[in-house]
């Protein structure tokens, strides 16, 4: 089993949903669907008590065979819940996955989506050993957009029909983010490989 992490840069920390937070973790999904529900399919008025709850209870299971890192962004100081982010769709052979973040209305603009992506994309390529985090986001995502860009995440273009809000197919901006963008090693079972013109990646 993958040991829970508790990550932190002082003025937030990220930590695995906790048992008995649903109560918190509904109101401040319901409080922020102005701002989600544009963006995030799972963010409706259909998201119950119950939803956040069997949501909890999902993401802690996945920590047991690494499908998934979920954790809570909480305020250092106060304790205080801010949001969410997670490494999900954790490619089991190519070593990569999407890196998403969500903060609820009344703490955007504060910069914690970017402290937050920070952390977890660190987290990503230290620990969990990956070689490549994806930022996919919808187009018209301003304030996504933003965030990822502030972070120095490599903007690779619009991919189309690349994913789906509801019942609706959205064109998406690709942003990714390496290890060695924080300076982390790529992990020793691989070696990287560029052509002369340092193209992309050649596996």
């Amino acid at each position: 089993m993958f040991p829970f992490f508790h990550l932190t840069d002082d003025v937030i920390s990220l930590r695995a949903f906790q048992f008995g937070e649903e109560h918190v973790l509904h109101r401040a999904v319901q409080e922020s669907l102005p701002e989600l529900e544009p963006w995030m399919s799972w963010a409706n008025a259909a998201y119950t008590l119950e939803t956040a709850q069997s949501f909890i209870a999902l993401t802690r299971a996945s920590w047991a065979n690494s499908s998934m890192f979920a954790f809570a962004i909480i305020e250092e100081k106060t304790g205080e819940f801010l949001g969410g982010c997670s490494l999900s769709y954790i490619h089991p052979v190519y070593h990569f996955c999407n890196l998403g973040y969500w903060v609820r209305t009344p703490k955007r603009g504060q910069g914690i989506a970017g402290r937050a992506a920070n952390l977890i994309a660190r987290f990503a390529f230290d620990k969990v050993k990956l070689i490549r985090a994806e930022i996919v986001i919808a187009v018209g995502n301003v304030a996504s957009v933003k965030v990822a860009q502030k972070l120095g995440a490599h903007d690779e273009g619009i991919s189309l029909n690349r994913m789906t809000i509801n019942e609706k197919v959205c064109d998406a901006h690709m942003f990714s983010l390496l290890p060695s963008d924080f300076n982390i090693p790529m992990p020793k079972i691989f070696q990287l490989v560029r052509n002369e013109k340092n193209d992309p990646l050649q596996l």
